[in-house]
């Protein structure tokens, strides 16, 4: 079968089982992901066999050690996935929920109910966990789900998703709630975004290029998630002990993730107190510093940052740091030079906080805390299927509410328009 055909038959299978996955009760969906749980665990050999066939493919194409660590399955990671899958379980189900009601003047009752999308494509790199967790949170809000990994974790993603699909037969659901792109030929995406009639929308999860170029060639709707350039500002106010602990774990705790701090700007007034000692600590965990003029007076030896630093997402130990002459300078340089993912205030000043949430459109905005809590489980969502820049039709962290749409309902008793 030539790929544009196989493709299409999986969307269309995929299509005719979001209709079924659309009137499927709580419990259905909740005790299917309960066995899929177990399935992972007890097949956990099976899945590391599998897996290694991938490593092995990635250590012969040279990909990178943090690769390579994102790509490998272990008895750990196996038991997140299980552990991930039974707390989707026990989120709530938004399918069905009634956000609101009134009444017309003329007797209509008039509301609104949460819906599945339909069919979701997701197109991503490396992490086989991926496959698991998508196809978790797309079961639960009724949608049927299309996956494309990338070509290193063909065997892994493969070999989950079987496990899945194992699952859905013995509980007597559509097999085609949740299915893999089989092949790693690039054909394969390309005609996977042309199916508009059969796929509601792109959820593309990955580098910058190729998001960009999901988004160049979809006919769908697409997910947009460029790069996250999370900034924090330590006001004049701030309580500056707090402000070099929130510093560092924005930065270090995990520098290769989007929410990872990746520009700090400092208020003009207390920057002579605060640089050195929040240099001491990032120097202290391994940070390369490259900053303004007037960071580089106050620190010797700090490499000057360029125009590009600025719109940088660095995703390693390096920091971008620049002296602001106020918040007005500190929230214009957010607009010009931010990716619409995260930014931080550090503050005591209330007015300088309400300011800061109000003035700052970015997804995830934040007083006093980290920029790394911009992530669905952190924010109390259960799970996140990804984090969206795109204020249509998700913006920040996507759960399952996120996953799903809303119809208007109305109860009438005979009315007509006059």
């Amino acid at each position: 079968m030539e790929i544009a055909e196989q493709v299409l038959q999986i969307a269309k299978k995929a299509k005719e089982a979001s209709e079924k996955l659309a009137a499927l009760p709580s419990g259905v969906k909740d005790r299917a992901l309960l066995c899929m749980a177990e399935e992972l665990l007890a097949k956990a050999d099976f899945l590391k066999a599998e897996n290694a066939r991938d490593v092995a493919y990635a250590r012969e194409k040279g990909l990178s050690g943090t690769m390579i660590d994102r790509l490998t399955l272990t008895d750990g990671t196996i038991e997140a996935m299980s552990k991930g899958l039974r707390e989707v379980a026990a989120l709530p189900d938004p399918v069905g929920k009634i956000t609101s009601m009134w009444r017309r003047p003329n007797g209509l009752l008039v509301g609104r109910m949460r819906i599945p999308l339909g069919v979701i494509g997701i197109i991503y790199e490396s992490r086989p966990n991926v496959t698991a967790d998508a196809a978790a949170l797309c079961l639960k809000s009724g949608n049927a789900v299309i996956l494309r990994g990338g070509s290193e974790a063909i065997h892994s993603n493969r070999a989950i998703a079987g496990i899945l699909q194992e699952v859905l037969r013995e509980s007597g659901l559509p097999e085609g709630a949740i299915q893999v792109i089989p092949t790693t030929d690039r054909e394969a995406v390309t005609e996977m975004l042309k199916l508009e009639d059969h796929i509601d929308l792109i959820i593309p999860r990955g580098g910058e290029d190729l998001i960009r170029k999901v988004v160049e060639l979809s006919r769908i709707p697409v997910i947009k998630h460029y790069k996250g350039v999370c900034h924090i500002f330590v006001d004049e106010s701030a309580d500056l002990d707090m402000a070099v602990t929130l510093t560092m774990n924005a930065k270090t705790q995990r520098p290769g993730v989007c929410n990872a701090l990746e520009t700090l700007l400092v208020h003009r007034n207390i920057y002579e107190i605060f640089l050195p000692k929040a240099a001491e600590a990032l120097e202290r965990a391994g940070v390369t510093l490259r900053g303004c003029p007037r960071t580089c007076e106050i620190l010797p030896g700090t490499m000057e940052a360029t125009e590009k630093d600025w719109y940088e997402e660095y995703l390693d130990l390096i920091l971008a740091v620049r002296v602001v002459d106020d918040i007005d300078e500190a929230i214009r340089h957010i607009r010009k030079y931010g990716s619409l993912h995260t930014e931080s205030i550090v503050t005591t000043d209330y007015g300088h906080a309400q300011r800061f949430l109000q003035e700052v459109n970015s997804s995830t905005v934040l007083v006093n805390a980290s920029t790394r809590f911009s992530d669905g489980f952190e924010l109390g969502l259960g799970a996140e299927i990804g984090i969206s820049t795109t204020k249509l039709h998700a913006f920040g962290p996507m759960g399952l509410e996120e996953l799903t749409t809303q119809k208007f309902i109305i109860y009438g008793n005979g009315q007509v328009r006059t």
